[in-house]
């Protein structure tokens, strides 16, 4: 590997365009700076064409000061990264479950627009993956469902997501039978969440085991598609529900006290947060508290519905 010092002294002189400004620049002799060159050309070759008053790179030069950028380049890069104060620039890695994924990617996007020294990496996974993904280093910040016991993670709370019954927009639920009679759109999580919360609306319900499954999908995005289409209902996060791009198409019933879980924001405990990683969660947490107060009521349903319609028209 060549002596840093000699490549600073080269980048000087090829800067300066003589020696004896390089020397003024780095505080150096003339003769120190003869000498760092003479040994760059003895390691490289000619790489200077001394004329009075100017020099010239040969080609070996030019190569050797684009190499000297390079290794500035990445040192700045590096120091960018070891900087605790730098929320501007460098990655963002966050893993999370789908449902709050759905909300949080697009306004990490917007934040990348707004500051597009960032660099955004994504990746929807169970608590498992996750938990083994911020252990291994592949990401930073982590979302899980369940608080992990791991020494060698940290956790706090970052947020509650509450679970809602969704059926098709001209669907009425009043009872058990009407929601037999719909069927149940499944997914990974779907009869474990719906077991919870259906035991709040229809309490004493024969379980899960007594209605017909009339779909399933892995898919986070395309879990509501067809309770959109009127082909059954389904038990989901409220984020998920939020990001489905037709809303009109479904509808959320009520059941009554809420059924919540809470997600846990993990990463490596052995070492505090990036200055930009704290930045961001404090940004995620500031917009998840936003959006707080247009989730508290949920989309009326039949004739309650009518009756609000009538009351608004009446004010009017």
């Amino acid at each position: 590997m060549l002596n840093p010092q000699w490549l600073r002294t080269f980048s000087a002189v090829s800067e300066a365009g003589g020696f004896t400004r390089a020397a003024i620049k780095l505080g150096l002799t003339q003769a120190a700076i003869s000498q760092h060159i003479r040994h760059l050309e003895t390691e490289l070759g000619p790489l200077l064409i001394r004329r009075p008053r100017q020099i010239e790179l040969t080609p070996a030069g030019m190569a050797l000061l684009e190499y000297c950028n390079d290794i500035e380049q990445a040192d700045r890069r590096l120091q960018a990264r070891l900087s605790d104060g730098d929320t501007e620039h460098g990655e963002i890695s966050l893993i999370t479950p789908g449902s709050i994924g759905l909300s949080l990617y697009p306004v990490l996007l917007d934040l990348q627009r707004a500051r597009p020294g960032l660099s955004i990496r994504h990746r929807f996974a169970p608590d498992w993956e996750t938990l083994d993904a911020i252990l291994r280093k592949q990401f930073e910040l982590g979302l899980v469902t369940l608080r992990p016991d791991d020494p060698r993670l940290a956790s706090e709370k970052f947020s509650e997501e509450p679970l809602e019954l969704i059926v098709p927009a001209s669907a009425r639920v009043d009872s058990w039978a009407d929601l037999a009679g719909l069927g149940f759109i499944d997914h990974p999580e779907g009869q474990a969440m719906a077991t919870r919360l259906l035991a709040r609306r229809f309490p004493g319900n024969p379980g899960m085991h007594s209605l017909s499954i009339h779909g399933f999908s892995n898919q986070i995005g395309l879990m509501l598609e067809p309770v959109a289409r009127g082909l059954g209902f389904t038990v989901l996060h409220r984020h998920a529900r939020q990001a489905f791009p037709r809303p009109e198409a479904i509808r959320v019933v009520e059941c009554g006290a809420p059924v919540v879980d809470t997600l846990w924001l993990i990463h490596r405990a052995e070492w505090p947060l990036s200055a930009r990683a704290a930045y961001i969660v404090d940004y995620l947490k500031r917009h998840i508290a936003s959006e707080r107060p247009r989730n508290r009521h949920p989309a009326p349903s039949g004739s309650r519905a009518k009756t609000e319609l009538a009351k608004r028209s009446a004010k009017r």
